[in-house]
């Protein structure tokens, strides 16, 4: 066995080897008992009809093998024709040098199962803020007492001495401001759905990024003007695309960058489901940054609470997004190398006279 061969055989998680035509090309041990088929019954046959995902996976594979660039989805479950679905994280990549090959792996978040894509969403808020929220409002007061407190001492301080109670104040309001963030995230209300311009969110977040954390960056719209109204409350998708701008302009540092803003729409994108039914997100919206992308060692957790990739992050932000998009029963994906990320969104439009969705 070569040296390739045996790293091959060793990966922990089920890998899949793709070819151009979306047929596997080869599978490891690990993937044989994912799908409880030998590697040759798995050989040769389409990807999607071997592997059923939860999600519009399909374009975005396409585009990851197009631009060069890799795919990480989180908590999508994943199943097959021999097995129940799993919650997942897939991670897919072009295989350099090769002729159109992907490499796709595919790692069980749940062992015994199955969470729906709602309800993983709120479970992994719940569990990881939920002792949080419950303190928030009592560390609060004292924090509030703490900062009157050194207000009132700076005030009878020499100047080289105000160095600390400045310290103490600007301290104490970032940890309010963090709890803030915590009771907003628990707090957050189900969707008030109505007929959303998804133009005027992006317009409006937009103008309120470019006076305040974007004000050093370049804006870029590529808008479809005949994009239809979506589904949705506009208070909490303004919420979305405020976090992504702003993440983005941080992301750039001082020095500044683009941030393309386009809007597309896609009739095939849809959110297929193991029971075989299927969902339309043709509604589309990418928030497109030039700056360093997202650190290799948290791209796979980027949507769960208190994973940050900056200095005195929070980690909400994203976590916020990811459960405004699952309870908007939407699709959220990243892509990211250095110079390039893209973070799309996928909705759904306006329903049908019926109340059924397109």
């Amino acid at each position: 066995m070569s040296h390739d061969d045996a790293i091959w055989a060793s990966l922990p998680v089920p890998a899949f080897l793709i070819d151009a035509d979306n047929r596997i090309a080869d599978v490891n041990s690990a993937a044989e008992g994912f799908l409880n088929t030998s590697r040759k019954g798995a050989v040769g046959h389409p990807i999607w009809q071997v592997v059923a995902i939860d999600a519009p996976i399909e374009e975005a594979f396409d585009r990851s093998r197009r631009d060069g660039t890799p795919l990480f989805v989180n908590d999508i479950d994943v199943g097959s024709a021999q097995r129940a679905p799993l919650q997942c994280a897939v991670q897919v990549a072009p295989v350099q040098g090769s002729a159109g090959e992907m490499l796709m792996l595919i790692s069980p978040r749940e062992l015994a199962g199955r969470l729906t894509r709602t309800h993983s969403a709120k479970s992994a808020a719940q569990s990881a803020i939920g002792m949080a929220e419950m303190l928030a409002h009592e560390i609060k007061n004292p924090l509030a007492g703490i900062t009157g407190a050194a207000q009132l001492i700076s005030m009878n301080l020499q100047p080289e001495d105000l160095e600390l109670t400045d310290l103490i104040v600007e301290e104490s309001r970032r940890i309010v401001k963090l709890l803030e963030q915590v009771e907003q995230f628990g707090n957050l209300q189900e969707p008030g759905f109505q007929p959303v311009n998804l133009h005027d969110i992006l317009d409006r977040a937009r103008r309120s990024t470019a006076l305040g954390a974007g004000s050093h960056m370049k804006f870029v719209e590529e808008y479809d003007p005949s994009l239809p109204m979506a589904w949705g409350d506009p208070d909490q998708l303004l919420q979305v695309v405020l976090n992504l701008l702003k993440n983005a302009s941080e992301a750039a540092g001082k020095a500044g960058g683009t941030i393309r803003i386009r809007t597309f729409f896609e009739h095939s994108f849809r959110l297929r489901r193991s029971d075989g039914t299927g969902k339309s997100l043709p509604l589309q919206i990418e928030i497109i940054d030039d700056g360093p992308g997202l650190p290799p060692a948290i791209r796979d957790d980027i949507f769960d609470p208190f994973v940050s990739g900056r200095e005195n992050g929070t980690g909400l932000g994203l976590a916020l997004v990811s459960k405004i998009i699952s309870d908007h029963n939407g699709w959220i994906s990243v892509s990211s190398v250095p110079g390039k990320t893209v973070f799309r969104l996928s909705l759904s439009r306006v329903p049908r006279e019926g109340g059924k969705k397109e």
